[in-house]
């Protein structure tokens, strides 16, 4: 388990680089985590920066020893683009299921960010928070949508309501837990496997059967950064400031 979480920022890194290279390729924001209103000035150069931006902070911590600076700057374009774009229509949030899961999307990647930066402590410790309500909201969506969501789980898997509502408290319970910090670690660890039993099972097959579907690709890449972002407040400990961020290694004296 200790190995296979340490990857958390690599798969992390990987998920939110696909993000950006697909906002490139597009030269528009992809229906998905990244949103933009339509009379947004200059839409296809905000949405080249901001693929650059993603492709860029993921590229930083997946390649350095020192997280700290990619990883908070992902934070806050993240925040930025939660506060401008989404923010704004609360009511939007709260009635639209689609609306609500790109926010809390972009909120619980935003807060694996902070706790991935290591400091300030009070940041790790929000972010830490901010992630655990995420996966609650995800898992109350299990339920309110419960009828959609099992229509998405493979043919071949029998009893595909029951599985909706297992992942509906499974998710519930592992943002409780995170949340409060008992077996914080472990059901960190079991909610990456389940968002990457996702990626394999649910998103490749789809992403392979339909190419050129631009949403699919979306999916599977947010599925796959959110597998790593679990792991990520998996290994994440609150930290003094001055302490070493996740991935990085203490100097020596």
């Amino acid at each position: 388990m200790d190995k296979a979480i340490k990857l958390g920022r690599f798969i992390f890194a990987a998920g939110i680089a696909l993000l950006g290279i697909q906002q490139i390729l597009v030269g528009d924001f992809v229906q998905g985590v990244f949103i933009a209103p339509a009379w947004l000035p200059g839409r296809a150069f905000c949405a080249y920066l901001s693929g650059v931006a993603l492709f860029a902070a993921a590229s930083g911590f997946a390649v350095t020893k020192q997280v700290r600076l990619p990883a908070q700057s992902l934070a806050a374009v993240l925040a930025l683009e939660l506060l401008v774009f989404q923010l704004p229509s609360p009511l939007a949030i709260l009635h639209d299921g689609v609306a609500r899961t790109r926010a809390f999307e972009t909120l619980a990647f935003a807060a694996a960010a902070a706790v991935l930066a290591g400091a300030p402590a009070a940041v790790v410790i929000l972010g830490r928070l901010l992630f655990a309500f995420a996966m609650v909201v995800f898992g109350v969506q299990h339920f309110m949508y419960a009828g959609f969501v099992a229509s998405v789980v493979p043919s071949w898997i029998p009893g595909p309501l029951a599985w909706t509502y297992l992942t509906g408290v499974a998710m519930i319970a592992a943002g409780l837990s995170l949340a409060v910090g008992t077996m914080a670690r472990l059901s960190g660890f079991l909610l990456g496997i389940m968002f990457l039993l996702w990626v394999a099972l649910l998103h490749a097959p789809r992403v392979a059967a339909h190419l050129g579907d631009e949403k699919e690709w979306n999916s599977a890449a947010v599925a796959l950064a959110m597998g790593g972002a679990a792991w990520i407040l998996a290994e994440g400990r609150q930290r003094r400031e001055g302490a070493s961020p996740i991935g990085s290694s203490p100097s020596r004296r």
